[in-house]
């Protein structure tokens, strides 16, 4: 019995292994050098950007923030305009009632308590308002080496089609995006499947036969 155990438990790191070789040779041929397309000018608004950026498309959050990066740079800029002038310039995005007071909020606790600073710890970036877990994760990965892992849908969707996650929620495939994937290529990681998510296996009208990992697992018995 104990035999047998330790047989199928070597045949399925093997079979788990080989899937993540395929991932990553074809995500490392497809996006050698992957880079945000977030558009920002320094942590302050790289910060705004990826809160606005909460289930709003990222395109039309970049058209908005070269508009609302002229008029704000740091968080003193945010105080000197009131939250109905913040929501004039975000109204065209998702939850922007909301997102509008919590930049005005956090601006105010980051000029009291950090000087205007941001702070690099994930833990008090996490206390700010309107930045949860994913936001001080990816604010994290921009600006520091700390190893992070941010999971969005398109991640989230793609773990669970490679079969390396439950898709039950956003924590668990984290947890398990950091199991199987090299801390070193973390960062890496987070951009390419991002960006294969929305090319190559996106969630609605997705086609099999166009998604090459997807092709290939399916070919190497993977999936």
């Amino acid at each position: 019995m104990g035999y047998k155990f330790l047989f199928k438990n070597h045949r399925i790191k093997f079979h788990v292994k080989k899937k993540i070789k395929i991932i990553t040779d074809i995500l490392n041929f497809i996006y050698p050098n992957p880079i945000s397309s977030l558009y920002y000018t320094n942590e302050f608004t790289l910060l705004i950007a990826i809160i606005l950026t909460s289930r709003s498309q990222e395109k039309k959050v970049n058209q908005i923030t070269k508009l609302l990066f002229k008029k704000i740079q740091k968080p003193q800029d945010v105080i000197q305009l009131s939250v109905n002038d913040i929501q004039n310039y975000i109204k065209y995005i998702g939850l922007y009632n909301r997102k509008s007071k919590n930049i005005y909020d956090l601006s105010i606790i980051l000029i009291k308590k950090y000087n205007g600073i941001i702070p690099k710890n994930i833990f008090e970036l996490e206390s700010l308002p309107g930045v949860g877990h994913k936001t001080a994760s990816v604010f994290m990965s921009h600006v520091s080496e700390v190893p992070v892992f941010p999971i969005d849908t398109h991640i989230h969707r793609m773990m669970f089609r490679w079969k390396l996650s439950n898709g039950k929620n956003i924590k668990q495939t984290e947890k398990d995006a950091k199991h199987f994937f090299s801390k070193k290529n973390w960062k890496k990681l987070h951009l390419q499947i991002i960006s294969y998510g929305k090319e190559y296996s996106p969630s609605r009208g997705w086609n099999p036969k166009k998604d090459i990992i997807y092709q290939k697992l399916v070919n190497n018995n993977l999936i």
